[in-house]
């Protein structure tokens, strides 16, 4: 792999590539979009593809994976793609069948990388977010070690490569750490992260035990109004990131994406404009200095863009706890 594919080692030996691409989109962007963005960012240099059984574009990003690997632009082992575990299939004998609910709509054998997206248990059924005639989310009662051990399985199975973790605690990481019999540890945490909220004690932590963080929300996420209160500061516009970005002569974006590179996290970048998936791919090619780190860290001001405030009330709420 070339420099734009630097690799990271996760504790099971496999190798993720530093950046990879988000599939997440609003409800109102059409699926199209997504399998157009995809193919363009395969060919703009990203080998590493991030998607989740709840973004609905499983089939579009498989459709596009196919498509490249036809051309022959790139073969299966050189992308590395992830799907997540949605909350409504925690019962330990409903994981591996949504694994392959989602193998299929991808139309491939494997994931490279599969994650439990969050660690709140939900009502089994059709329903992404089942809620009563209230509106208030139905939760189910779960034990997250036991979906882990399902999540084992899978590995076990060569249905996925990689096993990890998404908007975990550090109660929550030591939970599966700490569980008798554990087979395998969760290779990576991804949660949000970025400038405005850096992470630093979360990150310190799964350094500590081997587990990488993957940065979602990198850029400041794409303020969906479903899930952001659209009143809080536009990441991209800040002037300390601004005034770095022009010292280095790159957008605001390529420094906080670079940002994440320096400090040793696996980083997502999401966009549908074929300009800016070109240049996020440039994070390579310079480096911030100690001081511009430093000037970047400063901004960290606690600011979680994604609240998930569908989780609130559960016991396993991941952001009740300080980190």
């Amino acid at each position: 792999m070339d420099s734009k594919h630097q690799c990271m080692k996760l504790s099971d030996g496999h190798f993720i590539p530093a950046l990879g691409y988000g599939t997440y989109k609003p409800q109102e962007v059409p699926n199209t979009e997504t399998l157009k963005a995809t193919k363009l960012a395969i060919d703009a240099g990203f080998r590493h593809i991030d998607t989740a059984y709840a973004y609905l574009v499983e089939e579009e990003v498989g459709q596009a994976i196919k498509s490249k690997i036809a051309e022959g632009r790139v073969k299966r082992e050189d992308i590395f793609l992830t799907s997540k575990l949605w909350c409504t299939f925690h019962r330990p004998e409903l994981v591996q069948d949504s694994l392959k609910t989602s193998l299929k709509k991808l139309g491939l054998d494997y994931v490279d990388l599969y994650i439990i997206h969050f660690p709140v248990p939900l009502k089994p059924g059709e329903e992404i977010f089942p809620t009563d005639e209230q509106g208030k989310t139905l939760f189910d009662t779960g034990d997250i070690c036991a979906t882990w051990e399902a999540m084992e399985k899978c590995k076990d199975a060569g249905l996925a490569k990689s096993i990890g973790v998404s908007n975990f605690n550090r109660r929550q990481l030591e939970k599966i750490l700490n569980k008798p019999g554990l087979k395998y540890k969760p290779v990576c945490n991804q949660v949000e992260c970025h400038p405005y909220f850096n992470q630093s004690k979360l990150l310190d932590f799964c350094k500590s035990k081997d587990i990488i963080l993957v940065a979602f929300g990198a850029l400041g996420t794409q303020r969906d109004k479903k899930w952001m209160d659209l009143s809080f500061p536009v990441l991209l516009e800040d002037p300390v990131l601004c005034a770095i970005a022009k010292k280095h002569n790159r957008s605001p974006a390529l420094i906080a994406l670079r940002y994440q590179v320096q400090r040793g996290v696996v980083v997502l970048a999401q966009s549908f404009k074929e300009k800016n998936i070109k240049e996020n791919v440039q994070v390579f090619e310079f480096q911030l200095t100690p001081e511009d780190m430093k000037a970047i860290d400063a901004l960290d001001r606690n600011l979680r863009y994604l609240p998930a405030k569908f989780t609130e009330g559960h016991p396993e709420c991941p952001y009740a706890d300080e980190y």
